[in-house]
């Protein structure tokens, strides 16, 4: 496993961070084009680690950078949430706090040459974030189903989510340093 090189899964990640502020450009004045971007992203968070695993290219460098990369995405689109009045800053704070604890956390561990890759908790958690974040910017609703509500509802379960797995990196972290 390679430290850094340059491959398409870290282009691909790389592309995410680069999505950030068209998206956060564009959303707020044209939601529906700024999901457009959101989703791309999001895509590119799928695909950076399936070419990762088929192609034999994974690195450390990866690791690292593809949950960073999420983190970016989702801490960008929850503060535009925040700013848009689509969310409440509390449950915006709740998720950002994790993600920066959750890196910290990563960041110290690599620093000892432990590597804590993202888990399925952490991988659930990510899609139902992004799930919510296009559900909060969606206009209107199907049927009786209001799209903010039902993003609202899974945004407080990925907050769970975000507790939940939290603890579980925290623990494993103290596992693996100890």
């Amino acid at each position: 496993m390679n430290t850094i090189r340059l491959n398409l899964p870290t282009i691909l990640t790389f592309s995410r961070i680069i999505l950030i502020p068209f998206f956060l450009w564009i959303t707020p004045a044209s939601p529906l084009l700024g999901i457009g971007i959101f989703l791309i992203a999001s895509i590119t968070d799928f695909l950076d680690g399936y070419l990762a695993r088929r192609s034999g290219q994974i690195t450390k460098f990866g690791i690292i950078l593809d949950p960073i990369a999420d983190k970016f995405l989702v801490i960008s689109a929850l503060i535009l949430l925040v700013d848009m009045v689509r969310l409440s800053a509390w449950i915006a704070i709740i998720i950002i706090v994790r993600e920066f604890v959750v890196t910290a956390l990563r960041v110290v561990a690599l620093s000892k040459n432990i590597v804590i890759p993202a888990e399925t908790g952490g991988k659930i958690k990510t899609a139902s974030q992004m799930t919510a974040i296009i559900l909060l910017l969606l206009p209107g609703g199907i049927g009786d189903i209001d799209f903010y509500d039902a993003g609202l509802i899974l945004m407080y379960i990925s907050a769970v989510l975000a507790l939940t797995s939290g603890i579980k990196y925290t623990v494993s972290f103290w596992k693996q340093v100890q």
